[in-house]
């Protein structure tokens, strides 16, 4: 059965109320982690409209795949954060809140004051968290923040891809970077006020998140030092390992990471030992640096075996391998099932499935409410905010909710 937010088990942060001002993934894939231990997250959406990652697609039975993916366990009340009345409104929801979130345009918030310079002689113990494409300063602060154009910005797209081309990544990797330290930081900032009494704010933007995630590539080209060349799906500075075609047209991922796999490698699974004291990779440096080579050896030691017979070789060897899946592979994963990972979550569409959170506890169920229909919880929320069903009547006729 479905569960929902009212039935969900009481998390670390049960008590805690967020409020968001959030839209596309960020800043509501953060406040879902955060409603996912138990927060009560309620989303400020736009009348008529919504959250815009509500209409990027229509694949979740008519829902956008990225709204259900980050907006499970939440509450949605719809407001014109612009009209006359929604002042006092937000007012009275950032007295009840611990926590208020946004990743609206760069100025937005402090125009509707909710700032945290605003907002903190009154408001004490609240924790701000503003998101943003590059922070809230600097020369940058203005510009438009996409995620792909934050890709390309921190550097990520010279290092993926082929030589020729380069390539994003498949998903959303600088939203999820910055939604993840935004998660980090509020956790703690609650921890610190729970020692001080006193709240803090919280910035975080996509491009330091993901220059961050970008550390190993920026060492690597240390002090003018080359950067590590696009390889496809190979690593760039560790070989053999990736992607590397049987004789049955299967492809086996496969990874070496020290020499005594090396080693073994050539014995037990391309069953040629001597190659492994051959000079041209006898260390990772001089494989990478021959990495041409060491594949054509590597092709034609396959080019006899299935891919299932070349996996298990590999297994006997103890050589780390994948298969190369799809996503109907991955909803289908053996492991996930074994694991018992999946649960059911409640949309306006019917109950969809969804992965637990990864960080896995016995100390408390994780919640896993149901993801909201637009404006699903206006009513309730303005009733606990003291509005009589007269007021929010003209509130809704006259368009502010």
């Amino acid at each position: 059965m479905a569960e929902t937010a009212s039935s969900a088990a009481a998390g670390p942060l049960a008590g805690i109320t967020v409020v968001t001002l959030e839209h596309a993934i960020a800043a509501p894939f953060a406040t879902r982690q955060l409603a996912d231990l138990g927060a009560r997250v309620i989303k400020v959406e736009r009348p008529g409209v919504g959250d815009f990652a509500r209409a990027y697609d229509d694949r979740v039975r008519g829902l956008a795949s990225h709204f259900v993916w980050c907006n499970r366990s939440k509450e949605s009340l719809t407001l014109d954060v612009k009209a006359p009345e929604a002042r006092e409104i937000m007012a009275r929801l950032v007295a009840r809140a611990d926590v208020l979130v946004q990743n609206l345009a760069p100025g937005a918030a402090a125009r509707l004051g909710l700032s945290e310079e605003a907002l903190r002689p009154d408001h004490p113990g609240l924790i701000v968290c503003d998101i943003s494409g590059y922070g809230g300063d600097g020369p940058y602060r203005d510009r438009k923040a996409y995620d792909l154009l934050i890709q390309s910005e921190a550097g990520f797209l010279s290092v993926t891809g082929t030589p020729e081309q380069p390539v994003k990544a498949g998903l959303s990797i600088a939203d999820i970077a910055a939604g993840m330290y935004a998660y980090s930081g509020i956790l703690a900032a609650l921890l610190q006020r729970g020692r001080t009494g006193r709240g803090s704010r919280v910035e975080v933007s996509m491009l330091e998140a993901l220059g961050e995630w970008m550390g190993f590539p920026l060492y690597y080209a240390f002090e003018g030092a080359p950067p590590p060349p696009r390889t496809g799906a190979s690593h760039a500075t560790i070989f053999p390992y990736g992607p590397f075609p049987a004789g049955d047209g299967g492809t086996v991922m496969l990874g070496l990471q020290n020499e005594r796999e090396w080693a073994v490698f050539c014995r037990d699974v391309l069953r040629e030992p001597a190659l492994a004291a051959d000079a041209r990779f006898d260390s990772n440096v001089r494989r990478v640096a021959n990495r041409e080579a060491l594949t054509a050896a590597i092709v034609a030691g396959f080019a006899g075996l299935s891919a299932a017979e070349v996996v298990a070789r590999l297994d006997a060897a103890g050589i780390a391998n994948a298969r190369v899946n799809d996503m109907h592979g991955l909803w289908a994963h053996p492991q996930l099932r074994a694991r018992d990972r999946w649960r059911e979550v409640d949309t306006p569409a019917g109950p969809v499935p969804a992965l637990l959170p990864p960080a896995g506890t016995d100390a408390f169920a994780a919640r896993m409410g149901a993801v909201p229909a637009l404006g699903e919880h206006s009513r309730a929320i303005l009733g606990e905010l003291g509005y009589d069903e007269g007021a929010i009547a003209r509130l809704v006729e006259s368009g502010t909710v």
